[in-house]
């Protein structure tokens, strides 16, 4: 009989991810206020780079570089990161609409989502109420519902 060790919890940094919010909002705000679309690109690609390969991330190499300086200790959690993963890949789907609206012509538009960004970012940093994480849960919650019948 072969034994297997067990598979090792996956882990959060959760320092990381309040870094990421903080980053979110602060650029998310200057690039509305100074009508920059290519830096609302360029963070909407990091994002989801991030989303898609985490080991690739500019955002996790920027609070590996500044995050102790900024005072921010590692404090990592037995949490699985999938579901802000999905959620990063949200928040950088609705900067890259952000983006195109503003160059399309439709500022309103732009603005709306780059806002709601924002809020989203804020309201998980203050309150730790990860909508994106939440739309993760339900999407594998109706998964599992229609693939189990």
């Amino acid at each position: 009989m072969i034994a297997f060790a067990p598979a090792a919890p996956a882990q959060t940094d959760l320092s990381a991810l309040k870094f990421n919010q903080y980053a979110v909002i602060g650029v998310t705000l200057v690039t509305l206020i100074s009508g920059l679309s290519a830096l609302t690109l360029l963070l909407g690609a990091a994002m989801l780079l991030g989303a898609v390969r985490p080991d690739l991330s500019p955002l996790r190499a920027a609070y590996r570089m500044s995050g102790r300086r900024l005072g921010l200790a590692p404090e990592v959690a037995p949490e699985d990161p999938r579901a802000h993963h999905f959620a990063q890949g949200v928040g950088g789907v609705f900067l890259l609409a952000s983006a195109l609206a503003m160059l399309a012509g439709l500022p309103l538009l732009g603005l709306g989502l780059g806002v709601m960004v924002i809020a989203l970012a804020g309201l998980n940093l203050s309150q730790k109420i990860c909508v994106g994480c939440l739309m993760y849960f339900q999407y594998r919650r109706l998964r599992y519902t229609v693939l189990s019948r």
